[in-house]
């Protein structure tokens, strides 16, 4: 149905809509065909979420069998949707298509990676396939995490740099500074309140000092990031926040991976990219011993911020982990527990565990990459978290 302009009427586009949301089959019931482009966009989504041979649509949790199982098949695919969809959405359809039809095998091939729209979950897939990976395919993988890694950290470094610095700033400043080390400027500003205008004078009731030397105000830093296979998301910006964290010269920074072992990366974060193909997604989880080792790196505890990350699901002994979080807070150490570190929110977690850290003054929220750069600047302030 078109106007005499040759647009289509609005009905018309409606029915189009309706069709290309419908998928076609006996039971759509629109009567709108479609061509070029449309049929085009239209058999993109088939191939993913369509019909089986006779036209009608599978039952749920049937498979569709468009892709195949051939990588260039699947690779001209992924260049299609590229054509035909914003990338946000092409996306969401490569994650539907690496779990709706199973395939995580052929992100070993070099030829699909090479088709893909890189993004953070992308690289946790990759992540968890990286024992499996053959040598042809190591380094095109490590390209495609590199690439993302990037675009995270031009995204949150410099908001982190400067959030974190102006709260190490603030927590510097001496309260009871000598003559020599008092900072008039703030000084004065503090104390405006307090102008005497017959004498053109501030009366300073609080002296405002100078931060201590960079090396005497060190903090220390410790993230404890959960690897089990559904953190893969905070996995990825976890590591980008440690490089971060890492190259700021007032704090020192532990970055500790764990399942049922315990895996020291700390060393490598001057390359978060050599930190992710550290990892090992998947695996138990033994919150216990991870915390048993944070534990033992600290050496001052009211300096020190400790970052768990991880949905609590403990399998390891879970009157310990416990212990080792109250005996962490007596000495003084800011204990930070979030649930994950992603934009999509909380995942499922272990709810009786996240309580009973509440109650231990360590409150369980999820967080996004944008908060955190707040949650760590409270945390080193030893101010409240601007829990979510």
């Amino acid at each position: 149905m078109e106007t005499g302009t040759g647009r289509p009427t609005d009905a018309g586009e409606r029915l189009r809509r309706w069709r290309m949301v419908l998928g076609g089959g006996e039971g759509e019931g629109t009567g709108c065909s479609l061509s070029g482009r449309d049929a085009e966009m239209d058999a993109a989504l088939t191939a993913l979420y369509g019909q089986s041979g006779g036209g009608s649509r599978k039952r749920t949790g049937e498979r569709s069998a468009g892709l195949g199982g051939s990588a260039p098949q699947v690779a001209r695919w992924l260049g299609d949707i590229r054509t035909y969809f914003p990338g946000s959405v092409v996306q969401v359809m490569q994650r539907d298509a690496i779990e709706r039809l199973g395939l995580s095998s052929l992100l070993l091939e070099p030829e699909m990676l090479e088709a893909v729209e890189p993004d953070v979950h992308l690289v946790g897939t990759l992540l968890s396939l990286n024992k499996a990976m053959p040598e042809t395919t190591r380094e095109t993988a490590r390209t495609v995490v590199a690439k993302v890694v990037r675009q995270l950290e031009e995204r949150l470094a410099t908001r982190t740099r400067a959030t974190l610095t102006g709260a190490l700033d603030r927590s510097a400043r001496i309260s009871r500074p000598r003559h020599r080390d008092i900072d008039w400027d703030r000084t004065i500003r503090a104390n405006l309140k307090n102008y005497l205008p017959e004498y053109r004078t501030v009366v300073p009731e609080r002296l405002v000092g100078y931060g201590r030397a960079a090396q005497s105000m060190k903090k220390e830093v410790i993230l404890c990031i959960d690897q089990s296979g559904s953190m893969a998301a905070s996995v990825v910006y976890a590591s980008v926040f440690g490089a971060v964290l890492a190259s700021m010269r007032t704090i020192a920074t532990w970055l500790v991976v764990f399942d049922t072992a315990v895996v020291d990366l700390t060393d490598q974060l001057d390359d978060p990219v050599d930190v992710l193909f550290g990892t090992q997604l998947g695996g138990g989880t033994d919150i216990n011993r991870a915390l048993a080792y944070c534990q033992s790196r600290i050496t001052r505890p009211a300096d020190t911020v400790v970052v768990l990350i991880s949905d609590l699901y403990e399998g390891g002994i879970r009157d310990g982990m416990l212990k080792r979080v109250a005996a962490m807070k007596a000495a003084g150490v800011e204990f930070v527990t979030l649930l994950a570190l992603s934009d999509e929110g909380a995942p499922a977690y272990d709810r009786e565990h996240a309580a009973a850290l509440a109650a231990l003054g360590a409150p369980a929220f999820a967080c996004t990459p944008d908060l955190f750069p707040d949650v760590m600047a409270a945390a080193l302030e030893k101010r409240p978290l601007p829990v979510p």
